[in-house]
């Protein structure tokens, strides 16, 4: 009898190798998860930064959150960072997270 195929012990030293490197990976992607957040978040500044700016330009007053969202400057659900904290417009026109 000559039958080709995978034996147990086999299959279980692949799952056990798959199980360790899903170990070591998942651990480092949450972490640079946070990372990719802050980044994210201070990019989203700088941009609304410019919208400010642009508003500043077009209506020579300095806007906030509100004009933005109604004047186009922003869409709808842009208001916020994309770690979910809130942004602020100062009186001098500098944008800035709700801490």
């Amino acid at each position: 009898m000559n039958q080709k195929g995978f034996t147990l012990i086999e299959m279980l030293i692949v799952l056990f190798i798959i199980s360790i490197l899903i170990l070591i990976t998942v651990p480092n992607v949450t972490k640079h998860m946070n990372s990719i957040d802050e980044k994210g978040c201070s990019a989203y500044l700088q941009m609304v930064q410019g919208q400010v700016e642009s508003y500043r330009i077009d209506h020579k007053t300095i806007p906030t959150m509100v004009d933005l969202l109604n004047e186009g400057y922003l869409k709808e659900d842009m208001d916020k960072c994309p770690n979910g904290k809130a942004i602020s417009i100062h009186e001098d026109g500098t944008v800035s997270l709700v801490e």
